[in-house]
């Protein structure tokens, strides 16, 4: 019982650092974005991918229960 509850303590670690690697790359791209004279369709769209990453990455953590208070 307890190797499963490790387990599942470091799957939600990992998942935690996912979303904020993933916030981190996303606010990137969109500062980058927002300061190009002109921005392509592909940077809009890499954007996009990012943020739907993100928001996957969230709900995923809202449907495990896990809260990043107290993480960092």
């Amino acid at each position: 019982m307890a190797r499963k509850k490790k387990k599942k303590q470091e799957t939600d670690e990992q998942l935690l650092e996912a979303i904020f690697t993933t916030e981190q790359e996303w606010k990137q791209l969109e500062a980058l974005l927002e300061k190009s004279i002109e921005p392509t369709i592909d940077g809009y769209n890499q954007v996009a991918i990012a943020q739907a990453k993100y928001m996957f990455l969230l709900r995923e953590a809202r449907h495990r229960k896990i809260s990043a208070i107290g993480y960092r």
